[in-house]
């Protein structure tokens, strides 16, 4: 670190300041959003980060490094705001299909590729276990929000930030007897099976799926769509609790979907999202020639299948992935 660009940054330079921490925000937002599982949230908390690093620069003792101390900063206002958010009312649906299984509600959003840029894509420090990228899939941050808000934040610390244990007792205020504590209830429960190989993004195997994919949406085609799937494959809508597994019961749920719809066939626009391909969906009005913003729709793929529908009906997050709210 430049310590007369630290000095500058004391004595209220602004400028300073920014060439200081700007080579963090983008890791620090999706560090945010990693424990709170949503983008609107993350950019808000990326900004009281900054804003209290500013105010605090002063007493930065430099005991640790300046991006150890702004993850604390970053940490700590991320478990404030969880703690705030804990009584969040799950939005009403028009009854579905019985589901495979309701779930506990999990609080997520998607997270655009595009803000990926800048974000270092190998793991960073020694004690990591997953690349930096990897550990933004949807499969990852969804398991991430089913743990403690303790367990989610000592896992990402340790397992995809790598700071050592001490390091993250300090960023946490804890000793380091109760981070190993809690990474090893948080790595037993995230413990899964090997994954089936994924296309490469951009790879001929993947546009040429998701192109069958796109083709079976449009067309309405819901026997073309099921055929793409995995025999276990999920469809999931976070934060609602219906989670559906395999062909019959998905095939149930798409087709009452577009009884709802009135039978229109949505229209996609490719973008994507976690490191995996996604849409924004949008449904044709039946009287214009115009498509309306219905939902973002991210797809987790597994060998040459679908593996998982996500289904986000939340039409917020349209302009973080450049999507226009209608189509002509």
């Amino acid at each position: 670190m430049n310590e007369h660009v630290l000095a500058r940054a004391r004595a209220g330079d602004e400028e300073a300041f920014r060439a200081l921490t700007d080579p963090y925000r983008r890791e620090l937002q999706v560090h945010c959003y990693r424990i709170v599982g949503s983008l609107q949230d993350a950019e808000d908390l990326l900004q009281e980060t900054l804003l209290a690093a500013w105010r605090g620069l002063g007493g930065f003792e430099e005991r640790a490094s300046l991006r150890t101390w702004l993850y604390r900063i970053a940490t700590n206002r991320s478990l404030n705001a969880l703690r705030a958010s804990s009584r969040r009312e799950v939005p009403s649906m028009i009854e579905p299909p019985e589901p495979t299984r309701r779930s506990e509600p999990v609080w997520l959003e998607p997270y655009p590729d595009a803000l990926l840029d800048g974000v270092p894509d190998d793991a960073p420090g020694p004690e990591a276990r997953y690349e930096t990228r990897e550990a933004v899939g949807l499969a990852f941050v969804t398991a991430l929000q089913r743990l403690s808000p303790h367990q989610r934040t000592v896992l990402v610390l340790r397992d995809v930030l790598g700071f050592r244990a001490a390091e993250a007792a300090d960023i946490l205020d804890t000793s380091e007897t109760a981070v190993k504590s809690a990474l090893q209830r948080a790595r037993a429960t995230l413990e899964a099976g090997p994954a089936e190989a994924v296309p490469l993004p951009g790879s001929a195997g993947e546009r040429e799926l998701v192109g069958r994919f796109v083709h079976a949406v449009e067309s309405g085609d819901v026997d073309a769509v099921v055929a793409l799937l995995t025999e276990d494959a999920w469809v999931t809508m976070p934060p609602l609790p219906y989670e559906y597994q395999g062909h019959v019961a998905i095939a149930r749920f798409l087709e009452d979907r577009a009884n709802a719809r009135g039978g229109q066939a949505l229209r996609l626009v490719p973008t994507r999202a976690n490191g995996q391909p996604a849409f924004g969906c949008y449904l044709p009005d039946a009287h214009t020639a115009i498509a309306h913003a219905y939902g973002l729709m991210v797809l987790t793929l597994a060998g040459e299948r679908v593996s998982a529908i996500t289904w986000f009906g939340d039409n917020s997050v349209f302009p973080h992935f450049g999507l226009p709210r209608t189509l002509r």
